[in-house]
């Protein structure tokens, strides 16, 4: 990940969605763009995996909505944060009555990052404080390399499911389980 310019001036989160399509993912972090490059193979079809489950199970208990990489959800204001988590889950309590606007919505209710070779832990734990501090009420981890799922209810309350286990979800996706080792089978090391 690569800050665009620290001396910038101060983006907006209206400024973030005018941005023309350049083939870059970008983030809003306390005002300043941060570009992504496009992630590989294995990290798609993780993300994939784990959104169809979670997606399959969110329309057929009507408890919310899943979204998939590239949505927006602004974390905080003045300076501005918009964060876009590989997948999210918002409940249906949470979704605005009138339906899906056009802006940024707020935080979800689950955030769920796929780490990528060149993610910086550093820049990780950011992203976890930045989704819990907003109100997330989640924030999930996959690791590739480690084969596990890291679940964060707070930055002190963390439990590890690696590929052994079978993640039972609670809160607002109690009710959704699955076994970890699905999500990584037949991910070609």
């Amino acid at each position: 990940m690569s800050t665009m310019s620290e001396t910038a001036k101060l983006v907006t989160a209206t400024d973030l969605m005018d941005l023309p399509d350049d083939g870059y993912r970008y983030e809003l972090v306390h005002g300043h763009l941060v570009r992504d490059l496009p992630p590989g193979p294995r990290h798609g079809a993780i993300a994939f995996r784990l959104a169809l489950r979670l997606g399959m199970w969110a329309q057929e208990q009507a408890t919310g909505e899943v979204f998939a990489a590239e949505t927006g959800f602004k974390l905080q204001s003045d300076p501005d944060t918009v964060r876009a988590p590989d997948i999210s889950f918002v409940s249906s309590a949470q979704l605005p009555a009138a339906g899906l606007p056009d802006e940024y919505l707020g935080p979800p209710d689950v955030a769920v990052e796929v780490l990528s070779p060149s993610d910086q832990q550093s820049a990780v734990a950011e992203k976890i404080r930045d989704y819990l501090g907003a109100g997330c009420q989640q924030v999930w981890i996959v690791s590739i390399e480690m084969r596990t799922v890291t679940l964060y209810k707070a930055e002190t309350d963390v439990r590890v499911f690696t590929a052994a286990d079978t993640l039972v979800g609670d809160g607002p996706l109690a009710g959704f389980q699955f076994d970890v080792a699905d999500i990584f089978g037949g991910v070609y090391r």
